[in-house]
């Protein structure tokens, strides 16, 4: 079987990472699973969160979206991310300028979050054509208390910040500015170009979880909202009802998609936030995230039946909720490159 472009599809982790997981321990409470952003790890009385994400669809600010992207899947555990360090891999025609500017990057990006800088690995890598970036982040969860992207119970509902697409808009409104400044409005793009400043969940998160009522949390990043919400029904074993109406888009990101024919719930999503709320305390949450200045909507619930994965249209029209099998992103680029 040939692998699609990003994320290895669910059956290949069934059958080839699963199976392979090295020597077990006692301390691992949570290791790797279908929807979960990272693993929990008992180490003497402290619970440390760790994740790993790459930086492989975008060349403008990797540095800086390393960290942002990593600690978000820190942040999804109701866990304030503490650490940060990397694999930086630079084309073979990179210079140190290249390094000081990824460099700086991460830095502004970890203080900006409170985070250190804990070490990593920089290299010129033959076979290359842009930067990529292998960031790994760390958190101490405080009085052993968090959240997974499994903890979703039937009758919960499905909470979505911000919008969907996020960090899509952001990449192709940078990365493929050539192709489309004649075609979509200068204020949209130039807006587009700015949703890089909405890819952090960190504050999201951490106020979600502390309000009360949360039982998962995921952030929806390559597969977009739809792929990110088929992890979270993956990891607690059930099933989804999402309304497409309710799901909020910002119209930038309506009119980047427009131009590449691709479907903004596909669309790689960080900036967004899935949670998974207690029907009794979803409207407190609601309302603490709008009054800090987070749009946020109830989306759907979650069911029992794992098989019931199911979209609401406008029209009132049942559809199958579609998984996706390769971000939309990658669609895009590759008309991208057609175009150059």
């Amino acid at each position: 079987m040939r692998l699609p472009k990003g994320k290895v599809p669910p059956e290949i982790l069934r059958n080839s990472i699963f199976r392979h997981l090295g020597a077990e321990r006692g301390e691992v409470l949570l290791g790797p699973a279908l929807g979960e952003d990272g693993s929990v790890v008992k180490i003497g009385d402290e619970i440390l969160i760790s994740a790993m994400d790459p930086i492989t669809g975008s060349s403008e600010r990797v540095g800086w979206l390393a960290v942002h992207i990593n600690a978000n899947d820190i942040a999804v555990f109701g866990v304030p991310p503490a650490f940060f360090t990397s694999c930086i891999l630079l084309p073979e025609d990179s210079t140190d300028k290249m390094v000081y500017e990824i460099s700086k990057q991460i830095d502004e990006a970890a203080k900006s979050l409170g985070i250190a800088v804990i070490g990593g690995h920089t290299e010129a890598t033959p076979d290359l054509d842009r930067p990529i970036i292998v960031g790994c982040a760390m958190g101490f969860a405080k009085d052993g208390r968090y959240v997974t992207s499994g903890g979703s119970r039937p009758g919960d509902k499905l909470i979505l910040t911000k919008g969907a697409g996020i960090e899509g808009t952001a990449i192709l409104a940078s990365e493929a500015y050539h192709i489309v400044k004649d075609e979509i409005a200068d204020n949209i793009l130039d807006s587009a170009m700015k949703f890089y400043d909405k890819i952090s969940v960190v504050k999201d998160a951490i106020l979600a979880f502390n309000t009360g009522g949360v039982t998962a949390m995921h952030d929806p990043t390559e597969g977009g909202v739809l792929g990110g919400i088929h992890e979270m029904a993956d990891a607690a074993n059930l099933g989804v009802k999402v309304f497409e109406d309710k799901i909020p888009i910002f119209e930038e990101t309506w009119e980047i998609c427009r131009f590449f024919n691709i479907d903004p719930l596909q669309l790689i999503g960080s900036g967004a936030l899935l949670i998974s709320a207690d029907p009794g305390l979803a409207d407190r949450i609601l309302r603490n995230l709008r009054d800090e200045g987070v749009n946020a909507e109830i989306i759907g619930e979650f069911l029992d039946d794992p098989e019931q994965r199911i979209l609401v249209k406008a029209n009132g029209r049942v559809e199958k909720l579609i998984r996706p099998i390769s971000d939309h992103l990658w669609i895009a680029l590759e008309k991208c490159q057609s175009k150059d």
